[in-house]
């Protein structure tokens, strides 16, 4: 998803005497037949998704009564997910979006909603499997819409950088509906409810989005001979945007941590809210003007993340200094995202591009469990102001990534014999 960059990506036409105008880009990607329709499906089915860890760690613990087992359950499922998605990836790639979303779909909502029914004081194993095959069957939605884009916007590849940023933008909502909506309904009814209503949403989203026509209908890219039985990693491009995402990721995982530290627990809720906030600000502001464009904007959007992030240790104390902070960082993530997973796009060997965006995704998942376990030691060595500067510094080291392989983002990479 490409859109917003330092500046270099902010195009000013003139027309007439000096008339300034902006291209809207949103509107632009609006007006396509289908593409309302399919973006607010796809991102329904995604709230489920961006609710389940969280409630996974508190239903588990409601049913065993220990953080220690819970933690265990979380990690089944994000492991099992990260192992899973480029496999996934690689199944729709050959044989198409509809039996990999249904099929991941019914079996994941199945998992939850097993879950869900366990009865307290369950063995941990039962909890643990469970949790894993969701995670393993989770179907790759983000993935399936992005590869998606190419044929409902006719090509037109202005439009699809656009797409790109607005899914990153909306894609925030996700993340701030998701745990409060299943969080909420936990308080008001348990944890059980909550989780049998977060496994049927899940199956009937994914249904929902695989029945619409541009997901049962899109056919992956004629790839070359040998290339598309291999891994989309094949391609020197998509390796530099893995580990880009990596890099994300630790930053992203970093700051939830500390964070988390920083604030009381009541605090901290609202405080990941506007840090979402203000990547949805962000990733609308990016869609509207296009995009960002090429290695050059990617490095100077990193940049901008590790030094707003790094700067999160001066809020001190004072969870409303550490709020309006939180948002201007968020400000950037957003395009960030939309930027790699646009570029993924544009490099991915044909046959290879939902693997390859389900490469982003595994990468992202890796880099947030590195990042929370490196700066939860941080905070307990030496307090959250080091941690927020080590999650800040992991947006340095995607910066020299981009900036050591800027040529592999160029072009669609060679692809070695």
């Amino acid at each position: 998803m490409e859109r917003s960059g330092g500046f270099a990506w902010v195009r000013i036409r003139w027309r007439g005497t000096a008339a300034c105008r902006i291209l809207d880009g949103v509107s632009v990607v609006l007006r396509h037949p289908g593409v309302v329709r399919l973006l607010v499906l796809n991102v329904l089915a995604r709230i489920p998704l961006a609710g389940s860890g969280v409630l996974l760690v508190v239903h588990a613990h409601a049913l065993s009564g220990s953080y220690a087992a819970a933690g265990l359950v979380a990690a089944a499922n994000a492991l099992a997910l990260a192992v899973s998605a480029p496999a996934l990836g690689g199944l729709v790639d050959r044989r198409g979006q509809t039996p990999v979303l249904v099929g991941g779909g019914l079996v994941a909502g199945a998992a939850l909603v097993a879950l869900a029914l366990l009865p307290h004081g369950a063995p941990l194993g039962a909890l643990v499997a469970l949790a894993a095959v969701s995670g393993a069957a989770q179907p790759p939605l983000g993935a399936c819409l992005r590869t998606v884009w190419q044929d409902l916007l006719a090509g037109d590849r202005e439009a699809i950088r656009s797409a790109f940023a607005l899914e990153a933008a909306v894609l925030e909502l996700t993340y701030i509906l998701g745990p409060f909506g299943f969080l909420t309904l936990a308080a008001l009814t348990s944890t059980r409810v909550s989780m049998g209503a977060l496994g049927a949403l899940l199956t009937a989203g994914t249904l929902a989005f695989a029945a619409e026509p541009a997901s049962r209908a899109w056919r992956p890219e004629d790839g070359e001979p040998g290339v598309a039985r291999r891994s989309a990693l094949v391609a020197p491009g998509v390796r530099t945007i893995v580990s880009v995402m990596a890099a994300v990721g630790a930053l992203v995982g970093g700051v939830e941590v500390t964070v988390t530290a920083a604030a009381s627990p009541g605090a901290t809720g609202p405080l990941l809210a506007v840090w979402g906030a203000g990547s949805l600000v962000g990733g609308v502001a990016a869609a509207r003007l296009g995009g960002a464009r090429g290695a050059r904007d990617l490095a100077l959007l990193l940049l901008a993340l590790a030094g707003t992030h790094a700067a999160l240790g001066l809020g001190g104390g004072s969870p409303f200094l550490l709020g309006a902070l939180l948002a201007v960082a968020g400000v950037g993530i957003a395009p960030v995202l939309g930027t790699t997973s646009a570029l993924t796009g544009d490099l991915a060997v044909p046959g290879t591009a939902t693997e390859a965006f389900a490469w982003s995704t595994t990468a992202l998942a890796v880099g947030v469990a590195i990042g929370a376990a490196v700066t939860g030691a941080i905070v307990d060595a030496g307090g959250v102001g080091p941690a927020f500067v080590a999650a800040g510094a992991a947006g340095l080291v995607g910066a020299g990534v981009v900036a050591g392989r800027a040529g592999s983002l160029r072009a669609r990479g060679a692809v070695p014999a």
